[in-house]
């Protein structure tokens, strides 16, 4: 066989397991209420022979290249962190690997225990997160006000009830007169990352909020080739809504990111990032926060 034969039909065969592959990808579907991880996803309902999961880390071990994973919108936040890494969460040109979040949320806090406040002084507590870094603290599920802390100072600043700072690795809380916090709906970020994208290529994320996480909403930390977010909402975290580094390139399409500890968005090392007609929303901390990378803004190269 001559070495043009040789090398068409190895092409052909390229594209022929590459079709079959395509072929074979697969709906998986995810219900925090009514799945059963010792099912195995392929049907939206329960029944003898098949059902939905319960969660989506299950699903992305069950998870081939190209598949879509298809979440169920029960009105109960999914409570895990979300990891993305490797060739089976990796999709097609003609079928990216998808998550499909149908207004689901993805929620990383969880309620602070009332036992570790501890009293600093009248009307003025302080925990400390079973992790460091960044911090979010949450009054009945929406995030509380923050006053930040001039660190030239080195002292807590002043604070009106229900308000926070963070400062030496503590959250600090003043109270309303004679109230205590374990008398307030509070709850803290406590998973790290709520999507994490590493070294994956062709994956889609869509119409899922993610919220509530101690560092980044989405963070695609190094080599996430062509990933697209769509009609997302990223915010409540404790550094980002959305985090792009490495050497990764991300397209957001109509996300709303906003109210998050940082910066709405962060950009850094050789990223490519770009925004088409999102919402970003800087009453809380700066729009984007840029350490290297390239960035576009509806089509437009930003210097």
């Amino acid at each position: 066989m001559s070495v043009v034969r040789l090398t068409i039909f190895c092409s052909a065969l390229a594209l022929s397991l590459c079709c079959c592959h395509v072929a074979s990808a697969r709906n998986l579907f995810v219900d925090n209420t009514a799945g059963d991880d010792r099912a195995n996803g392929r049907t939206p309902t329960s029944s003898l022979e098949s059902g939905p999961v319960r969660t989506i880390a299950r699903a992305l071990t069950l998870s081939e290249p190209g598949d879509h994973i298809v979440l169920a919108a029960t009105g109960q936040p999914y409570r895990e962190s979300v990891s993305l890494s490797g060739g089976n969460h990796s999709g097609f040109s003609v079928r990216p690997f998808t998550i499909v979040g149908n207004g689901a949320v993805l929620d990383g806090s969880e309620p602070v225990p009332p036992k570790s406040w501890e009293p600093v002084r009248e009307n003025l507590y302080r925990f400390r997160t079973p992790r460091g870094g960044y911090h979010r603290l949450f009054l009945d599920g929406k995030p509380a006000t923050r006053v930040p802390v001039d660190s030239a100072v080195g002292r807590l600043p002043p604070m009106q009830p229900r308000q926070w700072c963070s400062h030496a690795g503590y959250i600090y809380l003043t109270t309303d007169k004679d109230k205590h916090p374990r008398e307030y709906p509070l709850s803290y970020a406590a998973l790290p990352v709520g999507i994490s994208l590493y070294q994956v290529k062709n994956v889609v994320v869509l119409d899922l909020t993610v919220q509530g996480f101690q560092t980044d909403g989405v963070n695609a930390h190094d080599s996430a080739r062509n990933a697209r977010l769509g009609g997302m909402i990223l915010r409540g975290n404790g550094r980002s809504g959305l985090a792009v580094g490495g050497s990764s390139t991300v397209e957001a399409d109509g996300c709303l990111i906003g109210d998050n500890g940082e910066s709405q968005v962060n950009l850094s090392g050789y990223g490519t990032l770009s925004l088409q007609l999102c919402d970003l929303l800087d009453a809380t901390a700066p729009k984007i926060l840029r350490r290297g990378g390239r960035l576009f803004i509806d089509g437009v190269m930003q210097e």
